[in-house]
């Protein structure tokens, strides 16, 4: 049996044996509990509490009619539920005294299955949008997934802000859909216009960078591009290939000649503006992919505090953000204000009992330790936007 499941099993069987401890978990719902069942009596039990039952008033044994009335109403949601499990779960509570303890631990089980969901949906649109050459669904769902965050950040009690973990987290490479290779002919094509009428650098410039080309090689080749505009130096086949050269791209086998005097001699008709944001169109859902990946990959390792799977789930939308706020410069739109607080986040009291620093109660011993605070955040320095 898992942590997590013993932990859910305890707060039940926590509040069964002491109706009381309601009182000290008010900050946990029942959508927090994996198990259908238990989120059905931990929400039957708290109806049950504050429509005054009588087991909420007990002062010492409680009635028999707190564990029948808890089945019978959790039983109208869920199949199967009978008293004779309702009384396994009080032989599952160690100490009932702990239950804010065990309710912290459920609540951090659902931190990362609900980041581990949001990353899913968020990877989903990417790849929607990536068949179907739009953007707006990746970028609804990085606002979600944000919001979640955020709204997680304070449910545990820490601030949100982004923090760049130690290591990257591990996964396997992923192949991206076929949706994005299609993308190819246009920057194929792109950078045939801007060699070939070197002043259309200056409409895609300003927000195209190297990082937005599916093919690294190709991006190279822009940033050659862009490395001779900011020089102001003529831009021909022999000029591009010589950049190349300087910056050690023939040598390590990045481009060969062939692949420049391909791009310089297969131009077309073509708007470069036009162009660059197909380019970005894909850069903008092939980013979205990624970050989607490194957040369900940071929620998946059990061993993350929610802390700082929140942090640096935040961390790698980083440069969803930034590929967004150029996204937005290429078609006139301005940046997105950021969301204010919201008004509803818990109060000072239940941040204080979700982290388990609530004093102990007179009947229980005083064994809860403290929680631990969260770790001071690390500069994290914006990516740089030139070609060179």
């Amino acid at each position: 049996m898992s942590p997590l499941l013993e932990a859910e099993q305890a707060v039940l069987g926590a509040v069964l044996l002491e109706p009381g401890q309601l009182q000290q978990l008010g900050w946990l719902a029942p959508e927090h509990f994996h198990r259908p069942v238990h989120r059905a009596l931990f929400a039957a039990r708290r109806e049950l509490h504050a429509d005054r039952h009588p087991a909420s008033a007990a002062e010492s044994a409680v009635p028999m009619s707190w564990v029948t009335d808890a089945v019978e109403e959790a039983g109208q949601h869920v199949r199967g539920l009978t008293a004779s499990y309702a009384h396994g779960l009080i032989s599952a509570c160690p100490r009932p005294g702990h239950a804010p303890v065990y309710g912290r631990m459920v609540l951090e089980g659902a931190i990362h299955r609900s980041v581990t969901a949001h990353a899913i949906r968020l990877h989903q649109a990417a790849r929607a949008d990536a068949l179907q050459g739009e953007v707006e669904g990746a970028l609804r769902g990085a606002d979600v997934l944000r919001d979640v965050l955020n709204d997680l950040a304070r449910r545990w009690g820490t601030e949100p802000r982004p923090v760049a973990p130690g290591s990257p987290p591990a996964r396997s490479p992923a192949a991206p859909p076929p949706g994005w290779s299609n993308v190819d002919e246009e920057e194929q094509i792109l950078l045939g216009v801007l060699a070939e009428r070197p002043r259309s650098m200056d409409e895609v410039v300003g927000w195209l960078r190297p990082s937005d080309f599916a093919d690294p090689a190709r991006g190279e080749v822009y940033r050659c591009l862009g490395a001779l505009h900011h020089r102001g130096e003529p831009i021909d086949r022999i000029t591009l290939l010589w950049e190349a050269q300087r910056r050690g791209l023939l040598a390590s086998g990045t481009l060969s000649p062939g692949q420049i005097a391909a791009i310089c001699d297969g131009v077309g008709p073509g708007s470069a503006e036009w162009l660059g944001e197909q380019v970005m169109r894909s850069s903008v859902t092939r980013t979205a992919a990624t970050s989607a990946r490194s957040v369900r990959a940071l929620a998946e390792d059990e061993a993350l505090a929610p802390g700082r799977l929140i942090n640096h789930a935040l961390h790698a939308l980083g440069p969803l953000d930034e590929v967004r706020s150029r996204w937005q410069a290429a078609n006139g739109r301005p940046a997105p204000t950021p969301p204010a607080p919201s008004p509803n986040e818990p109060p000072p009291a239940q941040v204080h009992a979700a982290l388990a620093r609530s004093a102990p109660r007179p009947c229980s011993p005083p064994s809860s330790s403290p929680g631990s605070a969260p770790s001071p955040a690390a500069a994290v320095r914006p990516p740089s936007r030139g070609h060179g």
